[in-house]
């Protein structure tokens, strides 16, 4: 028998037969749902043999035949309302299940958000990006879309999502450009370590959205619930729809707080934090003030997250902090580390052990978050390493700076523009989606092996950007990405190792030498981040001046 579970209520299925019903029963279920007309084919049992074998076993029936195809309103009204009369668990089933399981889609309809119901529905194995928009408007069948029209449109107005819409703009003045972001402030991310390490202020990291729109852009405010690619669609929380001729993807990625038990509801107390949120950046520098002996963890987890480098820069940092105080003496620094290497990297890891040995930090790796208990103080761990039975550890801390698990976006995971892993699928030279070739995508959100950082989205903008003005002009793909990424290493207060690398760890520097070796730490480097970045970021990088970031031509071999 096939059934597919989609939540601890329902589950759904292709057609039964009268011994199915028995192995339902044993199986826990109380009711069954037929939403499959009689004599649709010549082998099928009736909905009355059903329900007469269902009664047989003390199990309730509902007969709510729906014609394939022809999902109505109504039709998806009946199945909640059955849902809502009878005992749980159900069974529903129809010929394929697939009916079943969009009535259900369409019924929990403003209950819960539609990546969540495309989420569970996927994992059941059928696919309601069909019907998007009519879960979007609340289950019921959309009457006035309310199309609006753009030549292109950008989703995200993070690093990414601006930057690609000024370089747009750059090339193609008069281009009609419509940028989609719900939010109302842009944030400087890579200034939150210099925030935890007591050198910015959080409120020199952040601007207005509406100050940093390129002019002559579109922006949309509004939060994006779906695609539909195969009609050059965005869908709107509220099903308003926008349409395009060419998308660029760059909604960032989704920082997991809820993948650790018991994380949300201890940050920003109990000495939990993280410098991967605005408003607890400004609590890791008081923690590492008020603290003069103790337990200090670090913690990383699996890869992907964006910038590979930041979990450790807070604890260089911090370790710093200490020893300008003179308490480093007295404080057990530990890092937390999911991976089995210290930096992905390997020319850079020489000039990190030395911080590692002048901190006396203790290097855990494979040791994975799973669980905070903020007012004992503790954190566990799932300890993982090659070759040997998984183990748990708890670890007592006086302070935590905690890395949270990353995905990609909900609505991106759910979307047909996800890879099996749930990442926008592109190209990773062109940044062109693999299957549709009027949609791009950059930043953290997309599945390319780079490392993700407001670096490479610096160095990838100018590449959509070429690559969209040559589509439109009826050209194949000029520019590539070749996977350049930044992490400057704050390793202490006025010292940086500038690690710059492409794919496959290929070393990339962008100065010579002799200003600034990217191996050692310098001085020169921590400049860069301090004074030079962060002005580059706002008045070059967001308004389409592309500084040190001209794209590399396509080979003729790429």
């Amino acid at each position: 028998m096939d059934i597919h579970t989609i939540d601890s209520d329902l589950s759904v299925g292709p057609q039964i037969t009268r011994a199915d019903v028995a192995e339902l029963a044993a199986a826990g279920y109380r009711s069954i749902i037929c939403n499959r007309p009689d004599a649709e084919a010549a082998d099928q049992p009736g909905h009355e043999e059903i329900a007469q074998e269902a009664a047989a076993h003390g199990l309730a029936f509902r007969f709510l035949p729906v014609t394939p195809g022809m999902v109505t309103d109504a039709d998806a009204e009946g199945f909640a309302d059955a849902l809502r009369a009878l005992p749980g668990p159900v069974f529903a089933y129809c010929r394929t299940g697939t009916r079943s399981t969009t009535l259900w889609s369409l019924a929990e309809a403003g209950r819960r958000p539609l990546p969540e119901i495309l989420a569970k529905t996927r994992a059941a194995g059928y696919d309601m990006n069909g019907v998007a928009r009519r879960i979007a408007n609340g289950g019921k069948t959309p009457t006035d879309t309310g199309d609006a029209h753009y030549k292109v449109v950008v989703v995200g107005a993070g690093a990414g999502g601006i930057a690609v819409a000024a370089s747009l703009k750059a090339r193609k003045p008069d281009l009609e450009i419509a940028l989609i972001d719900p939010a109302g402030i842009h944030y400087y991310q890579p200034g939150w370590t210099m925030v935890g390490g007591g050198i910015f202020e959080a409120s020199e990291t952040e601007r207005t959205m509406g100050s940093l729109i390129p002019q002559g852009v579109k922006w949309i405010k509004a939060a994006v619930a779906a695609f539909e690619p195969q009609n050059n669609a965005v869908i709107l929380d509220g099903c308003r729809v926008v349409k395009y001729d060419r998308l660029v993807v760059a909604p960032g990625l989704k920082l997991d707080w809820a993948g650790v038990e018991g994380l949300e509801e201890t940050l920003g107390r109990n000495g939990v934090t993280s410098n991967y949120r605005y408003d607890l950046a400004p609590y890791t520098w008081e923690l590492v003030q008020g603290l003069k002996q103790g337990r200090a963890l670090f913690t990383q987890p699996p890869m992907p997250i964006k910038c590979a480098g930041a979990p450790q820069k807070a604890m260089y940092l911090s370790g710093d902090a200490w020893k300008r105080a003179g308490v480093l003496k007295d404080i057990d620094i530990q890092f937390m580390n999911a991976g089995g290497v210290l930096f992905g990297v390997k020319d850079y890891v020489p000039a990190l052990m030395s911080y590692i040995e002048k901190y006396g930090t203790t290097l855990n790796f494979f040791h994975t978050l799973t669980r905070i208990d903020g007012p004992a103080r503790t954190a566990t761990f799932k300890v993982a390493k090659p070759d040997e039975a998984p183990t748990e550890v708890t670890t007592e801390f006086d302070m935590i700076h905690v890395c949270p698990p990353q995905t990609a976006p909900d609505f991106i995971k759910v979307s047909p523009l996800a890879d099996a892993a749930g990442w926008v699928d592109v190209d990773q030279a062109t940044l062109r989606h693999k299957t549709y070739d009027n949609i791009w995508s950059l930043g953290d959100v997309m599945n390319a092996p780079n490392a993700k950082t407001a670096a490479a989205a610096r160095m990838q903008a100018p590449v959509v950007a070429e690559n969209i003005v040559a589509d439109i002009a009826g050209r194949s793909p000029t520019a590539q990405y070749d996977g350049y990424g930044s992490c400057p290493l704050t390793v202490e207060r006025g010292k940086i190792v500038l690690a710059e690398f492409g794919y496959g760890g290929t070393l990339k520097p962008s100065f010579p030498r002799w200003l600034i070796d990217g191996t050692k730490p310098t001085r020169a480097a921590w400049l860069l981040k301090e004074k030079i970045l962060p002005p580059v970021y706002w008045k070059a990088m967001l308004k389409g001046k592309e500084w040190m970031a001209k794209p590399t031509p396509l080979s003729a071999s790429a």
